[in-house]
């Protein structure tokens, strides 16, 4: 997409570099992702902030944990559509194609409550997933029991800490306007813009 096209964000993100203190954690994004995101070009501007996020980030991420990484890209992704968040929808879908989701379970989460694709355990977590990201939030007694129906406390723990990550998220980009980066609108174009995702109006 050509830059001219793009959506002009309300607050410029700064470069890389502008904020000497903030250097090192945006070279842990860069090595973890490929690129720095603008989001956390914009967030440089208050270093402490931009170390907290990326402490809880890690914590959110770490492949240690008790819920498989490729699964939480994919609640990140059912949040962030269920909020309309078109820049988180890009980057967790090609985040998850970078961690080797297949493609097809990807083109295929918007209806995981219909697609063989996904277990019963799965499903439980993304019906999470889109009631958390609705405003108000639409999760029911009944299906927080499904959920620990097929995950234990701390995963549970964990299925919900990225959902409210990634609520952090949508309401940071969609409120700065952030400007999506190229690797993601490559992949959405690719991907998502069939299913209605178009980031030259994303965040207008």
């Amino acid at each position: 997409m050509d830059q001219r096209t793009r959506p002009t964000p309300r607050l410029a993100p700064l470069a890389f570099g502008a904020i000497p203190e903030a250097v090192p954690t945006l070279e842990i994004a860069k090595k973890r992702i490929g690129f720095v995101p603008n989001s956390q070009l914009t967030m440089q501007r208050v270093p402490k902030m931009l170390q907290g996020f990326a402490q809880l980030s890690a914590a959110i991420w770490d492949p240690a944990g008790k819920v498989e990484v490729k699964l939480k890209r994919l609640i990140a992704h059912v949040a962030s559509r269920s909020a309309g968040c078109q820049y988180c929808m890009a980057h967790t879908a090609e985040g998850a194609a970078k961690l080797g989701v297949e493609q097809q379970k990807i083109d295929a989460v918007w209806d995981y409550q219909h697609s063989p694709l996904f277990s019963a355990a799965e499903r439980a977590a993304l019906d999470v997933a889109v009631g958390a990201a609705c405003v108000p939030n639409a999760v029911t007694d009944e299906m927080f029991a499904t959920l620990r129906q097929h995950w234990s406390d701390e995963q549970v723990v964990e299925i919900v800490g990225v959902i409210a990550l990634f609520g952090f998220l949508n309401r940071w980009n969609d409120t700065f306007a952030t400007t999506l980066e190229d690797e993601p609108i490559e992949y959405g174009e690719a991907h998502l813009a069939s299913q209605g995702w178009d980031p030259a109006k994303h965040l207008r």
